[in-house]
């Protein structure tokens, strides 16, 4: 697996024992290393969480703080020999799960938005995130084998997993991109900064937004059908359903797709 990727490294913190290498053979996952990290940010900064095989779950944090927690657990690997290394940034922060490097490969680098290089290298190691976000933060949450889960935030939130399915609740905006999995998201904000897109290969689309949107939408699926309680045009193009209109005045364009599932655009 590999996948390029976000920012480098401040402070780690491993609590828990490590594992034998050998790790065990007759299923069963090793013991659990645990992980914890917290720290001050400023407000609207970004909080970044980079991982490769396992979930992230977002909540909201009530005092200012980023609080992660991780658990670490492997088949054939240690736990150990995944580190998780945390970066403070002009933005905010990023965190990365980090494995082996192997030779003739290229290395694994944690590096902020789209820069570095992050491949498990077929390491079995799972690495689940548990992530308090401050109020009015932003999140960016990335995997490559697992779900993402934000519920309850209040600012953007920015999804990707290669094969997971994605769940989004925020007063503020989002946007999420997915292979394999269903999308299902919740958006409180009327007024966009940025064009939204909420897109996955194989899996069904449920997105909300509040009335009195302003937004150009146009939605495609080839395997599904399309609901929506906006006065929106849904026709058949060839193998295609497209939806397509304007939600209240235009303006940013909103796109849903999906290659095999439903899509449904609600209100509330």
């Amino acid at each position: 697996m590999r996948w390029k990727t976000f920012v480098s490294l401040v402070s780690v913190a491993l609590i828990g024992g490590c594992e034998d290498s050998t790790g065990l053979d007759d299923g069963r996952f090793s013991e659990p290393e645990k992980f914890e990290w917290s720290g001050e940010v400023a407000p609207a900064a970004r909080i970044e969480i980079k991982n490769i095989n396992g979930d992230l779950r977002a909540r909201p944090g009530s005092d200012g703080m980023v609080r992660v927690r991780a658990v670490k657990q492997g088949k054939n690997d240690a736990p150990s020999s995944v580190r998780i290394e945390v970066l403070g940034t002009p933005q905010g922060v990023t965190i990365c799960a980090v494995y082996p490097d192997v030779p003739g490969q290229p290395p694994n680098q944690c590096l902020p938005g789209l820069d570095g290089q992050l491949s498990s290298h077929n390491n079995d190691v799972e690495v689940t995130f548990e992530i308090e976000v401050p109020t009015g933060c932003s999140f960016f949450g990335g995997t490559i084998a697992g779900s993402v889960e934000a519920a309850g935030l209040a600012g953007y939130v920015h999804a990707r997993t290669l094969a997971g399915d994605i769940d989004i609740s925020t007063s503020g905006i989002a946007d999420a991109a997915t292979n394999l999995g269903r999308i299902t998201a919740s958006i409180g904000r009327v007024g966009w900064d940025r064009d939204l897109a909420f897109r996955t290969l194989a899996g069904d689309v449920t997105l909300r937004v509040p009335p009195g949107t302003h937004a150009d939408v146009r939605g495609s699926t080839i395997g599904g059908s399309i609901s929506t309680d906006f006065p929106l045009s849904i026709t058949q193009v060839g193998g295609w359903r497209i939806l397509q209109g304007r939600l209240g005045n235009g303006g940013r364009s909103l796109t849903i797709t999906t290659g095999s599932g439903d899509i449904a655009l609600l209100s509330g």
